[in-house]
């Protein structure tokens, strides 16, 4: 199976009609939403009984079908045969669009919305998820696309499912900006590293170490290293060169990532800096700290991190 953080994405300007499938948590409604925001005709949840008959439409307009394990007719051997007469009738104009995400997300997103997965409604959700994702495996391997959300915020979907279904529109590269730990290795889908490790470290001021880089003390104290102006000043001219060539290749999303020892001070602190400065040219910018997110949702102060 394919790291999906490792597979370029394909851009298709001329898609006429678009099968869209993949496990449930992974993104569906925010996608259905960008896609009808740049002129796709969506229907949801449909028959896989209806689909030949919208297949053999003539479109006027492009045209989205979001198919899954929701429909009681849902079958793989049946949409294996859909994708394959899609193929025969249209070529590269009928593509299948695959959402996927990693079981823990999954689940965490099920956890959140306290919702029942439908294919275990009466048993903990990672069991639905890992029927479902076998069930599905077979269209997976199929897809022209595949879209791992795992840690995408839906600002960050909604700017790929627009730059790779609707290029040429105006719209801008989405940015987002991460902060982690070292200790945690580097997260998914990064396309920039930056390591703040040399910077002084506000874990060892005991006034600084139960608070994170978010706090206004922590980054003036991060940004007194005598290297810490000259740093940021270096990495944000190059971000700007880069991001406008980024946008004219038809890139859709930048992920730029800051690193520490724990990811509590000094990566958080450029983050925030980095994100900020973004946001004043008019980026559109998402930020996130994995850490911090981590250790929030298992009830943890942040004076519990170490050495950050």
């Amino acid at each position: 199976m394919p790291d999906l953080a490792d597979t370029p994405l394909q851009t298709d300007r001329s898609v006429q009609t678009l099968l869209v499938t993949g496990p449930s948590g992974a993104g569906r409604s925010t996608t259905i939403n960008a896609l009808e925001d740049i002129g796709f005709e969506v229907i949801d949840n449909l028959p896989l009984s209806l689909l030949p008959i919208l297949l053999r439409r003539k479109a006027k307009v492009p045209l989205a079908l979001v198919l899954d394990v929701r429909n009681r007719d849902f079958s793989v051997d049946a949409l294996i045969g859909a994708i394959d007469q899609l193929t025969l009738d249209l070529g590269d104009a009928g593509q299948v669009l695959y959402l996927d995400a990693e079981n823990a997300v999954l689940e965490r997103r099920y956890s959140e919305t306290r919702r029942h997965h439908p294919m275990a409604p009466a048993g903990p959700p990672l069991v639905g998820i890992t029927a479902e994702k076998e069930l599905l495996a077979p269209i997976r391997a199929r897809a022209d696309q595949l879209i791992d959300t795992s840690h995408m915020s839906p600002h960050d979907l909604r700017a790929e499912i627009e730059g790779h279904f609707a290029p040429g529109q105006g719209k801008l590269l989405g940015v987002s900006v991460h902060s982690f730990s070292y200790k945690r290795g580097l997260p998914r889908g990064l396309d920039m590293v930056l390591d703040c490790r040399f910077l002084r470290n506000p874990h060892w001021d005991a006034a600084l170490r139960p608070l994170d880089g978010r706090d206004a003390s922590v980054a003036t104290y991060v940004g007194q290293d005598p290297r810490a102006d000259e740093f940021f000043g270096r990495v944000n001219d190059l971000v700007a060169l880069l991001l406008p060539a980024h946008k004219d290749e038809g890139r859709a999303h930048l992920a730029i990532g800051f690193g520490c020892t724990g990811g509590q001070h000094r990566s958080v602190a450029m983050a925030e800096r980095l994100a900020t400065s973004l946001a004043q040219a008019g980026w559109p910018v998402s930020i996130r700290h994995r850490e911090l997110e981590r250790r929030a949702q298992a009830g943890v102060g942040t004076n519990q991190g170490s050495s950050t």
